[in-house]
C-alpha cells in the first residue's frame, strides 16, 4: 500500500479518536518528552515522547538571570549551541550545533507550545526561527534534544531540537517591562555606538475551564553595520579618476591586500509582535489550545561612504583614483533596501487521554506572509535617498503548514513495560517570489517592467512508530521506524522576463525509511549509560531547489536535483543525577552522504551563492556538560559544558581540493561557563563565559585569515548581569555582554560590548 494511503487512514483514525470521551487528561510536558529529571507540571502537547537522546534544560529562573532580550539569548550557555545573533533586533539568528554550522539553518527545528517556529522553506540565515512570536516575558522553560534518535522528528533534527513552554496561568497575571540598550561599535572608519529600546506586557488569566494570554511586543533596533564595500588592491598604475581619501586598508581572509571604502547593511528595524493564545479544558479529558499571532517588521537597511573627494564631499558612486590606481563605484556599491513584511501564524493542539492505556495529541499550524516587500534603488546616493529607478520584490504567497496526529499507548499507567507511539506527519512548504523594475524605488505603484521570479513548492507526509520496551528492571530499549514520502513540485524561474529565461522544473518524489535504536542501562543509582543510533534523512528545501535570484549584492543560483541528506548518527552518554545538578559525558558521532551545503564566492562581483550535494562528510567529538548548585550554603550556583569536535569532509567530486578539509564554520572547540552568586535575597550577580575555537569559513579551507571581516572567526566573550528585586513587584537588571569587546565574526562582525537595562513590573 502507497505510503499517502496509510498516512489518510492514519489521519482518519487518530482525528476520530481525539474526539471520543476519556476520563482523565494527564500531565504531559517534558517530563515525558525529555528526561526523567526535569519536572514541570503544567499541560502542553508534547513534541517528543520518551526522547531517547541528550538534553539540555533552562528553567524561567535560569533566564531571568543572564542577558536575555530576546528569547534566542535563552540558548547563550546551553551545551553545544551557538546562536548565530549579530546584533539586537537581528532577524538572522539562526542556530549553530555540534553537528551544523551558522549557515544550515534547516539543520535544527524550534517548536513553542507544540507549534513549529523553524522556517524550513531554505537552509541559511535568511530563513531563521520566528523567533519574535515568542517573548520572554511568556517563557516557562527551554528544553534542547540533541539528534535525530527520535522517529517522532523529521531529519530536520540532526543538529537540535528547541522545545519552548510558555506560562499557562492559574490566576490573573500581568507584566511589563521595558528594556535600553547600546553597542560601542568601532570597526573601519565606522566608530560610533548603535541603540535601541524594547517594550513588553502580558496579561492573562484563567476563569473556570479557560485560561487567556494576551502578548504583546515592541522593539526599536539599530545595528551596526553588517557589510563592507571592499576591492582588492591593484597593483598596474592607471591614474584616472576622481583622487579620494578616506579609505581603510586590511588583509582578507585568503590574505589579500584590500581596500574598504565604507559601511553598508546598517539596519534600522521596528519590530512589533501581538500575540493571543486561549487553552480550554473542555472536561477533565480534553484539552484545546488556540494559538494566534501577527508579526510585522520594518526595516530599512542603509549605507555609509567614508570616501572624500578634495573638497571634501561624500563619494558614493562613478570612477575614483587611489594612490594612482583607479577603481569603479557601481550605483549600488552603497545600496539601500527598505523591508516590509505581516506574518501571520494561527496553530491549534488537542490533547486527549482516552484510557489508562491510550491518549491521542493533534497539532496543526499555519503560518502565512499576507505581506512582504522589498525595495532596493538602482541609482546612486544621494539621489536614491529622495527618489530614483529600482527594484520591488514580492513574496506574499509564501509559508507553510504543519499537522501532526499522534496516539500513545501504554501498557501500564504507573510502570509500563511497553509504550508506544504511533503517529503521522504532514508538511506543505511553498515559496514564490516576483521582482518588477519601478521608476520610483519608493512607490510600489510605479512598476514598469516585470523582472524575474521563482516560485515552488515541497510537501512530506510521514509515518512513524516508537516503541519503549522496559525490558527489565534497569534496561530500556527503545525502537522506531519513520517512513516519509516526499515530494517538489510546481518549480519555475523566470529571469529578465525572456522565453529564453524562463524554467519549468520536473516533479519529484520520493519515499525514505529511518531506522532508530537506543538501549538504556541504569547501572547504578545515579548513574545511566546510554548507546543510540538512527538513520534520518534531510529533505531539500524549497530554496534549495528553485530559488535562483539577486539579493543585494549576492546571485543564488538553487539545484533542483539537490539528493536528500542521507545521515547516520551515533551516540554514548554518561549521565549521572546529583542532588542538585547534573553531570553528562557524550561521545558522537555522525556521517552525512551527501549533505547539502551553501557556498558563496566573493571573489567575483556580485557575489555568486550555489547549492551542492557534498559526497561524504564525517562529524565526531565527545561533549561535556555540568550544573550544581547548592555551594555556599546555597548561594552559589554553577555550571558550564565543553565540548570538542572534529569535522571533515571526507570525499567531494565537485569540488576535490576540498577532500579532507574540515566543514566550514563547525568550531574545533566550544566552552561555556557560567555562575550566579545570591549576594542578598534581593540582589544577584551572574557572570557568564563563552568560548568557540578554529574553524574555517570556506570548503577548501583556503581562509588563511580567520579573524578578519568576512572570516568565521574564533572568540572569547564574557558577560555580566546585575538582578535587583526593588520591591513585591519591581525588578531592575542591568548587564552587559562582551565585557571585554572581543572582536569577532561570522563573516559580517558579531556585536561588540553592549549594554543594557531592564525595568520588570510583575503582578
Amino acid at each position: 500500500m502507497k505510503l499517502s494511503k496509510i498516512s489518510l487512514s492514519a489521519c482518519a483514525v487518530l482525528a476520530l479518536s481525539s474526539l471520543v470521551m476519556a476520563q482523565e487528561v494527564s500531565d504531559i510536558n517534558t517530563t515525558e518528552s525529555t528526561m526523567e529529571s526535569i519536572s514541570v507540571t503544567q499541560k502542553r502537547p508534547t513534541v517528543v515522547v520518551n526522547n531517547p537522546s541528550n538534553n539540555a534544560h533552562v528553567s524561567a529562573s535560569d533566564i531571568e538571570k543572564i542577558n536575555v532580550i530576546n528569547v534566542e539569548d535563552a540558548l547563550k550557555y546551553v551545551p553545544s549551541l551557538h546562536i548565530r545573533k549579530r546584533y539586537i533586533g537581528d532577524r538572522n539568528s539562526i542556530i549553530s550545533t555540534r553537528t551544523s554550522g551558522t549557515i544550515q539553518s534547516a539543520l535544527s527545528l524550534v517548536y513553542a507550545d507544540g507549534l513549529l517556529l523553524s522556517n524550513l522553506l531554505g537552509n541559511s540565515y535568511a530563513f531563521p526561527p520566528r523567533w519574535a512570536l515568542v517573548g520572554t516575558s511568556e517563557l516557562e522553560s527551554v528544553d534542547v534534544l540533541y539528534g535525530p534518535f527520535s522517529a517522532l522528528l523529521p531529519g530536520n533534527s540532526e543538529g537540535a531540537t528547541v522545545i519552548m513552554t510558555t506560562k499557562r496561568p492559574e490566576k490573573f497575571e500581568a507584566s511589563a517591562d521595558v528594556t535600553a540598550f547600546t553597542e560601542d561599535f568601532s570597526l573601519f572608519g565606522t566608530n560610533e555606538s548603535f541603540s535601541g529600546h524594547q517594550e513588553q506586557a502580558r496579561i492573562a488569566n484563567k476563569h473556570g475551564n479557560l485560561s487567556w494570554e494576551i502578548f504583546a511586543n515592541h522593539l526599536d533596533s539599530y545595528g551596526h553595520p553588517m557589510t563592507f564595500a571592499t576591492a582588492a588592491v591593484k597593483t598596474a598604475p592607471s591614474g584616472v579618476g576622481t583622487p579620494v581619501s578616506g579609505y581603510h586598508k586590511y588583509a582578507a581572509v585568503d590574505g589579500t591586500q584590500t581596500l574598504v571604502f565604507g559601511a553598508t547593511s546598517i539596519d534600522h528595524s521596528v519590530q512589533d509582535t501581538v500575540k493571543t493564545r486561549l487553552v480550554y479544558d473542555l472536561d477533565q479529558y480534553n484539552q484545546v489550545a488556540l494559538t494566534a499571532a501577527k508579526f510585522y517588521l520594518d526595516s530599512y537597511s542603509n549605507s555609509e561612504t567614508y570616501l572624500r573627494d578634495a573638497s571634501g564631499n561624500p563619494v558614493y558612486s562613478g570612477s575614483i583614483n587611489i594612490e594612482g590606481h583607479n577603481y569603479t563605484l557601481s550605483n549600488t556599491t552603497f545600496g539601500q533596501t527598505k523591508t516590509k513584511t505581516e506574518n501571520n501564524l494561527i496553530g491549534l493542539t488537542l490533547n486527549s487521554k482516552l484510557s489508562s492505556q491510550w491518549r491521542t495529541e493533534i497539532a496543526g499550524s499555519i503560518y502565512t506572509t499576507p505581506k512582504d516587500i522589498a525595495r532596493t534603488p538602482s541609482v546612486a546616493k544621494p539621489t536614491a535617498d529622495v527618489i530614483g529607478a529600482g527594484s520591488i520584490t514580492f513574496g506574499d504567497d509564501t509559508g507553510w503548514k504543519n499537522l501532526d496526529l499522534r496516539a500513545i499507548y501504554k501498557s501500564s499507567e504507573t510502570k509500563p513495560d511497553h509504550t508506544l507511539t504511533l503517529g503521522y506527519h504532514y508538511d506543505g512548504y511553498e515559496m514564490a517570489s516576483k521582482k518588477y523594475n519601478v521608476s520610483n524605488w519608493m512607490d510600489e505603484g510605479s512598476i514598469t517592467s516585470y523582472n524575474s521570479g521563482f516560485l515552488g513548492k515541497t510537501q512530506t507526509q510521514a509515518l512513524y512508530a516508537q516503541d519503549v520496551w522496559h525490558v527489565a528492571q534497569d534496561w530500556s530499549v527503545t525502537a522506531g521506524l519513520r517512513a516519509e514520502q516526499w515530494k517538489a513540485f510546481d518549480g519555475s524561474r523566470d529571469v529578465n522576463n525572456t522565453t529564453a529565461g524562463h524554467n519549468d522544473y520536473t516533479d519529484r518524489k520520493e519515499t525514505l525509511y529511518s531506522p532508530k535504536l537506543s538501549i538504556s542501562w541504569d547501572f547504578s543509582d545515579d548513574w545511566t549509560a546510554r548507546f543510540s543510533m538512527a538513520k534520518a534523512y534531510r529533505m531539500p528545501t524549497v530554496g534549495e531547489l528553485f530559488q535562483t535570484e539577486t539579493r543585494g549584492s549576492t546571485i543564488f543560483f538553487s539545484e533542483p536535483n539537490l539528493k536528500p541528506e542521507n545521515i547516520f548518527s551515533k551516540e554514548l552518554t554518561l549521565e549521572n543525577t546529583l542532588e542538585q545538578g547534573y553531570a553528562r559525558f557524550s561521545f558522537f558521532d555522525q556521517e552525512v552522504k551527501d549533505m547539502i551545503f551553501s557556498q558563496t564566492d566573493v571573489s567575483v562581483i556580485p557575489n555568486v551563492t550555489s547549492q551542492q550535494n557534498l559526497d561524504k562528510t564525517r562529524i565526531y567529538g565527545v561533549e561535556a556538560a555540568y550544573g550544581q548548585g547548592g555551594f555556599m550554603n546555597d548561594l552559589l550556583e554553577i555550571g558550564g559544558s565543553l565540548t570538542l569536535v572534529k569535522s571533515q569532509i571526507v570525499s567531494n567530486s565537485a569540488m576535490p581540493t576540498s577532500q579532507g578539509k574540515w566543514i566550514p564554520r563547525i568550531p574545533n572547540i566550544r566552552l561555556t561557563t557560567y555562575g550566579t552568586y545570591h549576594i542578598s535575597s534581593a540582589l544577584d550577580a551572574t557572570i557568564g563565559y563563552r568560548y568557540s575555537g578554529k574553524q574555517y569559513g570556506t570548503l577548501d579551507n583556503s581562509d588563511v585569515n580567520r579573524n578578519v571581516y568576512g572570516s568565521s572567526s574564533a572568540f572569547s566573550v564574557l558577560d555580566a548581569k546585575l538582578g535587583y528585586k526593588v520591591g513585591k513587584n519591581l525588578q531592575a537588571f542591568i548587564g552587559v555582554d562582551n565585557l571585554t569587546n572581543c572582536e569577532y565574526y561570522a563573516y559580517h562582525p558579531y556585536a561588540q560590548r553592549t549594554y543594557s537595562a531592564q525595568l520588570k513590573y510583575t503582578y
